[in-house]
């Protein structure tokens, strides 16, 4: 239970799948360093960032401020285009089959997207360099769960016993239809799979991706 007021922000933040740089970005003369002393407790937002704060994180602003009443805005929610994408751990998709519901988040932690098929999507966090440039690690990924990937679209599969996140290419097809596919990184440091000598089970095909800001 978020008990003081820099947890619950730093609760919303999370749902949201945004970074404290993120967030600070969206808010008014706010830095993140700032964002970070508020979800620390060493210092508090004032009135203004705090209503400032709800209407962001589209939650109330007594629950904000006090912990009292609903940690969602009603109105926000109404928005039909506003779905709750749950965040995953690779350990959640280590046993995990498509056609079961995906598994609740451990941390209880979303990612608000407008995704149509939304009960069939899931999100993960980018953990290491396999897909440099494009992907970095902290980098967000939106995964279908139903979408069959197409040449050249980013997959998320289950390789032998590891979950891996690479491009999807055909190696061979009959009628149509693939025969043999390979997964491969964009970053050569690190080996490509084929369905030819790998047992792979594709988890999904990435629909959103969602990026730190990054300074230059």
């Amino acid at each position: 239970m978020e008990t003081s007021i820099g947890q619950r922000i730093r609760h919303k933040r999370k749902e949201f799948g945004w970074t404290q740089q993120e967030l600070a970005k969206k808010l008014k003369d706010v830095s993140h360093v700032a964002i970070s002393q508020w979800e620390s407790n060493t210092t508090k937002p004032n009135a203004e960032n705090l209503y400032e704060l709800s209407q962001i994180l589209g939650c109330d602003f007594g629950w904000l401020l006090k912990g009292e009443g609903e940690n969602t805005n009603v109105l926000f929610l109404a928005d039909p285009e506003n779905k709750k994408i749950p965040i995953l751990e690779i350990t959640q998709l280590e046993h995990w089959h498509i056609g079961i519901d995906i598994p609740t988040p451990i941390e209880r932690e979303y990612l608000m997207s407008n995704i149509h098929k939304h009960s069939k999507c899931f999100a993960l966090k980018v953990l290491d360099d396999s897909m440099k440039p494009d992907f970095v690690e902290g980098d967000m990924i939106v995964i279908d769960s139903e979408q069959k990937p197409a040449p050249g679209e980013f997959v998320v599969a289950r390789v032998d016993k590891d979950i891996l996140f690479r491009k999807y290419q055909v190696e061979s097809s009959v009628n149509g239809e693939a025969e043999y596919f390979s997964l491969t990184p964009l970053n050569q440091d690190f080996p490509p799979f084929s369905s030819s000598r790998h047992s792979i089970e594709l988890l999904g095909t990435m629909v959103e991706h969602r990026i730190f800001r990054r300074k230059r």
